[in-house]
């Protein structure tokens, strides 16, 4: 007799809230258990006590990205669960951003959002993806941003978005043919706190805004079709396109007349 099959394991960075939260609830409905991690433990047990009522594990790891000591549990979690069902999708979802131009901002603050933003994605990708190649099967979305593809100025947010888009595709290659696959997800404004907590609002026209829900089904679509990159929406599809072909030095001007804080 074969025992029961074992569900696929996912671990969401940044689960607590927006896409995070998105992530955990679609892929709890795709018959996902769910490692959930955020610094915010008292709406990680909340999303946890409804995944459970929906019929999958939760786990809750509570972990401030930014501090190596608490990232190095997740990392842990990745490389070697012990006990515990290995994670089959990981996804790099947890965000740092700042308000204000970069010579006016906290180098400490600077910092955080670099652990948080590129050296987390890195670590957890390099915890995660040799267990995954050996067991041949697995995969990594990275949560990017359409930020990435543009100049800007004021934060180093977009740069860092550049990077995780970069690192994304590298790995892709990296771990092609092997069974696991990696994709950078690279939303535009989306419906989320995280203008709201730098008291921004929602800037821009309204047809530039996403909902969370939408972002994330058309992220898990295209990472069913093996995509190395996930663009949602036809306006952000067509932005990105422009990137590549609009000269450099008229996008700065453009970035320059319209672009401050956090680019």
């Amino acid at each position: 007799m074969t025992g029961p099959i074992a569900r696929p394991v996912a671990l969401v960075t940044g689960a607590s809230s927006g896409i995070g939260t998105e992530f955990a609830t679609q892929l709890a409905g795709r018959g996902h258990d769910l490692v959930l991690v955020a610094r915010d433990e008292a709406r990680l047990e909340a999303l946890a006590t409804e995944l459970r009522g929906r019929g999958s594990h939760a786990e809750v790891l509570v972990a401030d990205l930014a501090d190596p000591a608490a990232r190095a549990r997740v990392e842990r979690r990745l490389a070697d669960p012990g006990d515990a069902a290995p994670v089959d999708l990981l996804v790099n979802n947890a965000g740092y951003g700042t308000a204000g131009e970069f010579i006016e901002t906290d180098p400490a603050v600077l910092a955080a959002n670099h652990e948080v933003n590129v050296t987390a994605v890195l670590l957890l990708c390099r915890a995660a993806l040799p267990g995954m190649v050996a067991r041949g099967r697995g995969g990594v979305i990275n949560t990017s941003s359409v930020a990435g593809f543009l100049p800007g100025r004021g934060s180093v947010y977009g740069a860092g978005k550049a990077y995780v888009t970069a690192l994304s595709q590298n790995l892709f290659m990296s771990v092609y043919g092997t069974g696991v696959h990696v994709m950078a997800l690279c939303p535009g404004y989306t419906k989320t706190e995280f203008h709201e907590r730098f008291g921004q609002g929602r800037p821009g026209p309204g047809f530039l805004w996403l909902e969370a829900d939408r972002v994330v089904a058309d992220a898990l679509a295209d990472y069913d079709r093996r995509r190395e990159l996930s663009v949602p929406g036809a306006v952000y599809k067509a932005i990105v396109a422009g990137s590549r072909l609009v000269p450099l030095p008229i996008l700065q001007r453009l970035a320059r007349r319209s672009a401050s804080g956090r680019g």
